[in-house]
């Protein structure tokens, strides 16, 4: 049975920065967000194409986890990406795992949105509730460095 969990963060800036880096740049994250972003390399394809496969390291509860992502879809207008998790760390827990990075403007608010979709491999695995914490420190990052 696939699950969803959403969660939104509000931002100052733009969304644009944050849906270029996401689409374009995520390798810069190792150097915004260094403490929970490690590396993210280009294994297939091109930076900030449907279809590029990455593979990211990242931490976790205090510890490196990686993972392989393919981009599976790019929406300009909604300023929105798509991964599909294909290897690693999480693939252990859940049978599908797919992360959604959307930035809304809403008034004067600009909302930066995670969605992350999945099916756990069992009825013991965990909902991932670190993996969104980790997601949500990001664009708190990216701000902060954007801001100075």
């Amino acid at each position: 049975m696939t699950q969803k969990m959403v969660r939104s963060i509000e931002i100052k800036s733009g969304g644009d920065v944050f849906h270029e880096i996401f689409r374009d740049r995520p390798h810069d994250l190792s150097t915004i967000s260094p403490t929970n972003v490690k590396s993210v390399d280009l294994h297939d394809g091109e930076w900030g194409k449907v279809g590029s496969v990455t593979l990211w390291k990242y931490n976790q509860d205090g510890k490196e986890m990686n993972g392989k992502a393919k981009i599976e879809a790019i929406d300009e207008a909604k300023k929105s990406v798509r991964f599909k998790v294909i290897e690693g760390d999480l693939v252990e827990a859940y049978k599908t795992f797919f992360i959604i990075f959307h930035v809304d403007t809403v008034d004067e608010n600009n909302l930066v949105t995670w969605t992350l979709e999945y099916e756990k491999q069992n009825e013991s695995s965990p909902d991932p509730d670190s993996f969104m914490e980790v997601s949500l420190n990001i664009p708190k990052d990216i701000e902060t460095h954007h801001l100075q």
